[in-house]
């Protein structure tokens, strides 16, 4: 493969991304991100902020402003612990665990809508495909965070 047709795949990967995330919004009423936010509030009954964060790998300014509006929303609510005055707990209301489900059910119309004309087959391959592109991925941050280790024990 030549490097116009690596150029081209990323160029597409990109783009699909950015069309991912503004056509799932507007389908499903939610960004990606706080689908993901939701849904893994869904799968516990009370989670530390801190701990959802890093489940989620973003940053803690992002999940404040997520819980925040999401708390305004009445969606989540969030509390302090009664052990620990510094752990702030968060938990689904039950609007909002409605709201997950609801979610969820446009996700999967978005989903059948994205992927119309791909085979089971098709399918099977292309998330086969991705996922040896997020661990070629991780393998490659594996390579710089090793480097980088490397060279700050040398001086």
């Amino acid at each position: 493969m030549n490097s116009s047709e690596e150029s081209t795949i990323i160029d597409r990967l990109q783009s699909l991304y950015i069309q991912l995330n503004a056509k799932f919004g507007s389908c499903t009423g939610i960004s990606p991100s706080r689908f993901r936010l939701l849904q893994t509030l869904h799968d516990v009954d009370e989670i530390n902020q801190t701990s959802l964060q890093k489940e989620l790998k973003i940053d803690g300014a992002a999940i404040t402003r997520h819980l925040k509006q999401m708390e305004a929303d009445r969606i989540i609510v969030r509390r302090k612990c009664p052990k620990d005055n510094r752990v702030t707990l968060v938990k689904l209301t039950d609007d909002g665990r409605q709201k997950i489900i609801t979610y969820r059910e446009e996700k999967i119309r978005f989903l059948t809508q994205m992927l119309d004309g791909f085979s089971p087959e098709e399918q099977t391959l292309l998330s086969s495909m991705i996922e040896r592109m997020q661990g070629n991925i991780k393998n490659i941050i594996g390579e710089m965070e090793d480097a980088t280790n490397n060279n700050s024990k040398q001086f």
